[in-house]
């Protein structure tokens, strides 16, 4: 997929699925602004990117900030044609009858709310310029109720019922929304979910996930015409199928 003259926009891109995607995407030609809370990570990253990637502190979670990226965005490259809404928080993994209020409305806040800030940011943009691909980084635990991450698996099915309402709004208007389901990838989050030791997820062995990789290079593929027959839908990386489509081993 060849992505030269085009510019990628990536939440959460300080680590894990988000900061392979932008080394995917720049390899691939891509302009990319990497965006986290963190700056000097973003920028680090960026730097070993080149000139056409810049790092930002943003925080999902204040649509001013967001906002503020994609204008940067803007202002940068001359537009935005892809937004991979990838921020995403795990903490604080607790059962119901002892979850605290507070961080757990704090993960929505991340994972479903931010998922809307750029939403809302990137498709005033898009829309003008004819068309763009907005593609969420999902879970399973958005279709299947896991112990110990109702804030999780709750703000997941948001995020997944977003992109289908953004389908249903935006498609004739050239938005292709897409999620991305990639099971479990070798990441920071997963040594989160392991010292808790709660549920089975918690329980699988390092070597059971897959490598961060191999989500951003299916982020690629689905920008790619491709995977036109996917807009609307969530592709999973546990579909064997998919992943021969991708070129994944």
């Amino acid at each position: 997929m060849d992505m030269t003259g085009r510019t990628v926009l990536i939440t959460g891109a300080s680590r894990g699925i988000g900061a392979e995607a932008a080394r995917v995407f720049a390899l691939a030609g891509a302009n990319v602004g990497l965006l986290a809370r963190s700056a000097d990570k973003v920028a680090a990253i960026a730097d070993d990117l080149g000139s056409a990637a810049f790092g930002m502190a943003c925080d999902v979670r204040d649509f001013a900030q967001i906002e503020a990226a994609v204008r940067n965005c803007v202002e940068r490259f001359g537009g935005l044609n892809v937004l991979i809404n990838n921020a995403g928080v795990i903490e604080p993994i607790a059962h119901l009858a002892r979850a605290d209020p507070a961080g757990w409305s704090a993960a929505i806040d991340v994972n479903l709310k931010g998922v809307f800030h750029g939403m809302r940011a990137a498709l005033p943009v898009m829309i003008a310029a004819g068309g763009g691909s907005i593609l969420t980084v999902s879970s399973g635990a958005a279709h299947h109720p896991i112990e110990a991450w109702s804030h999780y698996c709750a703000s997941k099915a948001g995020a997944a019922m977003l992109t289908a309402c953004l389908h249903e709004e935006t498609r004739a208007r050239g938005i292709r929304a897409i999620g991305l389901s990639p099971g479990t990838v070798a990441t920071q989050m997963q040594r989160e979910i392991k010292s808790s030791g709660i549920n089975p997820v918690s329980q699988l062995a390092w070597e059971d996930h897959i490598p961060a990789d191999w989500p951003a290079r299916a982020l690629l593929w689905m920008c790619s015409p491709d995977a036109d027959d996917c807009v609307g839908t969530e592709i999973s990386l546990r579909d064997d199928s998919i992943r021969r489509r991708i070129g994944l081993a």
